[in-house]
């Protein structure tokens, strides 16, 4: 059992789009259980197996001390990520049936018109940014319409999810401390007006809390806030940070995006194979409740342990040719991109509807694409293109 490292990686080194890859497959060849000084310390899961059992282990690894590293949350508890079994199940049961297949249908055409909006100027323009122009705003508004915010407060949210959105992945603390009490504002706005009119709990987020019960007893309304407060963001940042990974790996690999448009049946495969090769989540946290021994090391219990699924979606040992994109890869049903077990991402068919649309209206309506600047890279706990320029081709008959 070996000691604790003063420092087996350092996570704040500068890094390029594509750097972290190489420096995850050596650490899951030499030290698959990382410790690293950053951010006052913390432990790093770099292999598909740790990752998994820890993520799917509630009760051993928890998530309402830290749930991220870099450690983001300045204001409150917000259910159901802050909050462990039973606590927060709740709020997860009052959730879940509002991402059924019912109520993703009724979002496709809005999450559609939502896209063709945002990409229509930058492809009369001939170029722009895809993560600042496109996708930094395309979840914001696809969730205030699952929210049912009207239009106005919808603008408002844009522009401060927005804010949120990029100060997080830039570490630019005060900016995100600014804008997250703005959103607790939001979420209490948008509480207090549905305790007023309420819809119905099985299409309304704020309705369904405001309805759930737990031990007989409605739900703290501080703990509600704090959900919506949670909701309004947790769906932000991975799809701004993949649409623009994505858009990166297409730009380079040409034939792949001749092959999707020419058959967009494909699409929803390669939305799996790019979720798996460009997870975007590397720093969500747990910690042990006593000490444990992982992969020879031993950890204390109370340190903050990152399950860095962006390495264990590219461990040689689960997925054969891990660091290339392999449509229709026989075992791809079991990455881990959507977490494990209790907190994996209730979500995730809201994420995949947005990808995939994203994708579909993107290669549809131009002819090819390319990079046209520098990819500026997202920091921990993300990681994928927080900016990346590209040039379009329209096709003929759209000049």
């Amino acid at each position: 059992m070996s000691k604790p490292a003063d420092q087996d990686f350092d996570p704040l080194e500068p890094e390029t789009f594509d750097s972290p890859y190489a420096v995850y497959a050596d650490l899951r060849a030499r030290c698959p259980v990382a410790h690293s000084r950053a951010w006052g310390g913390f432990w790093a899961l770099m292999t598909y197996d740790d990752v998994r059992e820890a993520a799917g282990d509630a009760a051993r690894f928890i998530t309402s001390v830290q749930n991220v590293v870099p450690k983001v949350a300045f204001t409150g508890r917000r259910p159901p990520l802050h909050l462990d079994p039973p606590e927060h199940t709740p709020y997860r049961a009052a959730l879940n049936p509002l991402f059924n297949a019912q109520r993703m249908a009724a979002m496709e055409a809005p999450t559609r018109r939502i896209a063709i909006d945002l990409l229509e100027p930058l492809l009369a323009r001939g170029a722009g940014d895809i993560c600042a122009d496109f996708s930094s705003h395309l979840p914001i508004r696809v969730f205030a319409h699952w929210m049912n915010i009207a239009d106005d407060q919808a603008k408002v949210l844009s522009d401060v999810g927005r804010d949120y959105n990029i100060a997080v992945q830039a570490n630019i603390d005060d900016v995100v401390k600014a804008a997250s009490l703005k959103l607790y504002d939001m979420a209490k706005a948008v509480v207090e007006d549905r305790r007023s009119q309420p819809l119905d709990p099985a299409v309304d987020a704020a309705s369904a809390l405001l309805a759930a019960r737990y031990l007989g007893e409605p739900l703290p309304e501080a703990m509600i806030i704090g959900t919506i407060r949670q909701v309004l963001v947790v769906g932000i940042i991975a799809p701004t940070v993949m649409i623009g990974s994505i858009a990166v790996h297409l730009s380079r690999d040409q034939a792949l995006q001749a092959q999707l448009r020419a058959d967009p049946s494909l699409i929803p495969a390669a939305v799996e194979e790019f979720l798996r090769l460009y997870t975007p989540y590397r720093g969500f946290a747990r910690t042990a409740v006593e000490d444990v021994v992982i992969g020879g090391r031993a950890i204390p219990s109370g340190e903050p342990i990152a399950l860095v699924y962006a390495s264990a979606n590219r461990d040689e040992r689960k997925f054969e040719n891990a660091d290339r994109f392999v449509l229709n890869r026989p075992n791809i049903g079991e990455h881990l991109a959507f977490g494990r077990g209790a907190h994996n991402c209730p979500g995730a068919s809201l994420a995949r509807l947005q990808l995939r649309i994203a994708l579909e209206e993107l290669l549809a309506r131009t002819a090819s694409f390319d990079l046209n600047g520098e990819i500026r890279p997202t920091r921990f706990p993300e990681i994928g293109a927080l900016s990346a320029p590209l040039s379009f081709t329209l096709p003929r008959e759209s000049r």
